[in-house]
C-alpha cells in the first residue's frame, strides 16, 4: 500500500512541477508540453550533413531497412502481435569527430498536451521509446561506423489504430548545463516520420 502512495505522489509531483522541469529527452511532452528537443538545444554542432548521418530503423530478426522510398519508416504488425525493432543512429566511419552519445524518442505529436504519461500512439504497447546511448555499438550492416543500436518492440493493442510518430534525434558531445540551451551540449537535432500500421489477420 506504502508503495502505491509513493508512486502515486510522485506521478502527481511530474504533472505539477511539469513546466519548470528540465529533462533529456523526456522534456518533449512528457516532463512539459515542448514540441521537440530544439525547445531546449541549440543547433550548434558539427554533424549538419545528411550525407554522413546514420538513421535507420531495422526488423530486429531479419536486419532488413524498414525505411520507404520518400525516407519516412513503415512499422507494420498484426493487431495482438509483438514485433521488434533496432533504431540505429550515429555517422559513417569517415567522421573524424563522431558524436559522443545519441538520444532519440518515438512520440505521436497529437499526445503532447495530453495528460497522458505515454506519448507514444494511443493503444500501441511499447518497452523503450526512448533512450540516451553512448556511441560505441557495433552492427554488420554499417560495420566500422560510429553508431548506436537498441531494439524497441511494440504490440498494437485492441484500441490500436494506424498513426504516424516522430522520431526525434539528437546527436551530441559534451554535457548541458542544467537550465542552459547554450552550455556544455554540442548538438544537431533531426526529425525522421515513422508509420505505424495495424494488419488485421
Amino acid at each position: 500500500m506504502l508503495d502505491s502512495r509513493v508512486t502515486a505522489l510522485a506521478i502527481t509531483l511530474c504533472v505539477f512541477i511539469a513546466p519548470s522541469v528540465y529533462g533529456y529527452p523526456p522534456a518533449v511532452g512528457i516532463l512539459a508540453d515542448h514540441r521537440s528537443c530544439d525547445s531546449c538545444h541549440i543547433e550548434n554542432g558539427p554533424w549538419t550533413d545528411e550525407e554522413r548521418t546514420i538513421v535507420d530503423i531495422l526488423d530486429a530478426k531479419t536486419k532488413a531497412s524498414l525505411r520507404r522510398e520518400d525516407g519516412s519508416f513503415l512499422i507494420e504488425v498484426d493487431r495482438g502481435e509483438k514485433f521488434t525493432v533496432l533504431t540505429v543512429i550515429g555517422r559513417t566511419k569517415e567522421e573524424a569527430v563522431p558524436p559522443d552519445r545519441n538520444a532519440w524518442l518515438y512520440i505521436d505529436p497529437s499526445q503532447i498536451r495530453t495528460s497522458a504519461l505515454s506519448k507514444f500512439a494511443p493503444g500501441w504497447d511499447v518497452n523503450l521509446p526512448m533512450a540516451c546511448r553512448v556511441v560505441g555499438d557495433r552492427i554488420d550492416m554499417y560495420e566500422g561506423s560510429q553508431v548506436t543500436v537498441l531494439p524497441m518492440t511494440v504490440r498494437p493493442g485492441d484500441a490500436a489504430r494506424d498513426s504516424e510518430l516522430e522520431l526525434q534525434i539528437m546527436l551530441t558531445s559534451g554535457m548541458s548545463k542544467k537550465g542552459s540551451k547554450s552550455e556544455g551540449l554540442n548538438s544537431n537535432y533531426l526529425m525522421r516520420k515513422v508509420h505505424l500500421r495495424v494488419s488485421e489477420e
